[in-house]
């Protein structure tokens, strides 16, 4: 199976097995692990943006020349809230349950026994290393959130050999940036992101610290754009054929002009090692979340207050839309920017700014990617009629409990057949709406996730309190021609949700 890896960072460990494969490659190298080396300090540091060539040259060589002084490897040393398996891996936090299953090992540990499974016994502080890039002459570095998440002290160590102090500014988990600052020496030479995003098929160069190798230059294309790996709420990698291992996390990812156009994070990987398939936090995304960490050393999202679900084609047909596009409003919470601007259940989200949304994850991204205050138009469908709200954003509480993002069960059930319905008053479940009292577990509907306890709220937008009145609203909905019929139903959880019926199947 292959796995999905941080490139992460990399432990002593991981050294100690590069320094063992070099020896039986080649037998002894020297008095240590590893290759003794020493630092070439023939080329004099920028004192001012580094520039690459107008031109794309025939070989990459004049780009790295130009942009190798701005990469950094960067050490940490890790402090005791983090656990036994933080050397190799990501930050805590993660929600295994929201990867897809065939990256769920990208949140996983790995790289942490040594030869036959036995645990080596640690020596000394506990520490890793990653890559990083300087954004400024006054020292900034700019690194992934899981390199120096849990750091005690944190070392930069510069092309030209010297390793320099710094402290953490500010993280981001959400994105896995994190933003650092060199705490001694100045005018440092620096990189600069690119001025538009990649496309695939571009040219891209890499450049940082695998196994603490520091220094690597690999090379490749953009193979994809807008990946969603499941890492967090707001995925849009980059996906690159450009070889990057454990040790490359947070180093950047160059265009032909010697911009940064990402930010290496993570691989995809049946071994470990580089096999093509790895991802890179966007440039864009990148400056958006590093502006904030410098000034405030935090980030603020704004907030819409409504829970969303994707528009799937059985909701699409119910709803009478030509495609599946859009967010589906599945909830506007009591006294947020969503309710007071007017928006309703039922409603679907169909442009921002003017800007196309094709999907509740693409919405979710570009709220957040907004600060709180700003204003935002909203061009939303509501009972297949057109109209837009105005919207000043709030600013998204910090525990995640009201952000806009989509449901990730929201379309886990969709009552079709199999239901045995009463009133929800009389069977103590709710006030309104009508009960699921039984599942037929071999119909549609339990296949889909309806459970008994559910209660279904409206159907075709009109509210419902019997069971009559769903089939009366299933019988509207054939009459006008519609493939489904769109029901909001609420969960024994207390969950609200819409689910499309298909009208091409008798109702139980």
């Amino acid at each position: 199976m292959t796995e999905t890896r941080p490139t992460g960072r990399t432990s002593r460990r991981a050294l100690a097995s590069v320094a063992a494969a070099a020896l039986i490659a080649g037998g002894a190298i020297g008095s240590g692990y590893l290759p003794s080396a020493t630092p070439a300090y023939a080329q004099a540091l920028p004192k001012s943006p580094i520039e690459a060539p107008e031109h794309p040259p025939g070989s990459f060589a004049g780009i790295v020349n130009k942009v190798k002084p701005g990469v950094v490897s960067v050490k940490v040393k890790l402090d005791d809230s983090a656990s036994s398996d933080d050397d190799d891996g990501p930050s805590q936090g993660r929600n295994l349950q929201n990867v897809p299953p065939q990256l769920r090992e990208f949140f996983k540990r790995f790289g942490q026994n040594g030869p036959g499974g036995m645990q080596p016994q640690r020596q000394g502080p506990r520490g890793a290393v990653g890559s990083g890039f300087i954004i400024s002459a006054d020292g900034y570095v700019v690194t992934n959130n899981h390199v120096v998440d849990h750091a005690k002290t944190v070392q930069v160590t510069l092309d030209d050999g010297r390793t320099l102090d710094a402290k953490v500014i500010g993280k981001d988990p959400k994105t896995d940036v994190a933003l650092l600052k060199i705490t001694e020496g100045s005018n440092f030479p620096y990189v600069q992101f690119g001025k538009s995003a990649p496309q695939v098929g571009d040219w891209v160069v890499a450049i940082g610290n695998p196994f603490g190798l520091g220094g690597t230059v690999t090379a490749g294309i953009v193979s994809a754009r807008g990946r969603d790996i499941g890492a967090g709420p707001y995925d849009d990698f980059l996906q690159i054929d450009a070889p990057i291992n454990k040790g490359n996390s947070g180093g950047p990812t160059f265009n032909v002009n010697g911009e940064v156009v990402g930010v290496n994070t993570a691989i995809a990987s049946p071994s470990g090692g580089s096999v093509g398939l790895a991802f890179a936090i966007p440039a864009e995304t990148v400056q958006a979340v590093v502006d904030q960490l410098r000034t405030d050393g935090k980030v603020a999202r704004g907030y819409l207050g409504v829970q969303i679900q994707p528009v799937t084609q059985d909701i699409a047909e119910g709803l009478g839309l030509d495609k599946a596009k859009g967010a589906l409003v599945d909830h506007a919470e009591n006294g947020t920017p969503a309710a007071k601007a007017g928006l309703k259940a039922g409603d679907v989200i169909e442009k921002v700014n003017g800007d196309t949304v094709d999907s509740a994850r693409e919405l979710s991204r570009r709220i957040a990617g907004m600060k709180p205050g700003a204003k935002v138009e909203l061009s939303y469908l509501r009972g297949g009629k057109s109209d837009t709200a105005t919207v000043t954003l709030g600013t998204m509480p910090t525990d995640g409990t009201k952000m806009a993002s989509r449901d990730e069960d929201s379309n886990n059930g969709q009552p079709r057949l199999g239901l045995q319905l009463a009133p929800a008053g009389d069977v103590g479940l709710s006030d309104q709406g009508v009960a699921v009292v039984q599942v037929d577990p071999d119909g549609p509907a339990a296949a889909k996730g309806i459970e008994a306890g559910d209660v279904i709220l409206d159907v075709g937008g009109q509210s419902v309190s019997r069971p009559s009145d769903v089939a009366t609203q299933i019988r509207a909905a054939e009459s006008s021609g519609r493939k489904a019929v769109l029901m909001r139903v609420k969960s024994g959880k207390g969950q609200t949700r819409f689910v499309a019926v298909s009208l091409n199947k008798k109702d139980g």
